[in-house]
């Protein structure tokens, strides 16, 4: 039997919008460091999906599905680019929302 806040909330789709925005700071902090210039498409995605995985922990959001696998394709390009820095765990983050999205259903109502 699924308590109440798993039958509201995926916490497997917690893990990626955790992920994205703790590498979001990981990011900005390693630019500080080193003096560098932050790439604004690189953090764009970012956040974008970030934002769409946290809307995504909600089980009954509407077009949560379509919004966790765009949230981890971009993951998953995003941390394939940046495999050399910091995308390991971005492209792992990416890995487990699309696993999410292809073993979740349509939520019963």
């Amino acid at each position: 039997m699924t308590t109440g806040w798993r039958r509201r909330f995926d916490p497997l789709a917690a893990l990626p919008a955790a992920i994205a925005v703790i590498m979001i700071g990981v990011y900005l902090a390693l630019i500080r460091a080193q003096d560098g210039e932050v790439a604004g498409l690189f953090l764009g995605g970012m956040a974008l999906a970030a934002l769409l995985a946290i809307y995504a922990v909600a089980r009954h959001a509407p077009l949560r599905r379509s919004a966790l696998a765009v949230s981890g394709a971009v993951m998953a390009v995003l941390g394939f680019f940046g495999i050399l820095t910091i995308g390991l765990p971005i492209l792992v983050a990416g890995v487990v929302a699309l696993v999410d999205v292809a073993g979740s259903t349509k939520p019963t109502r």
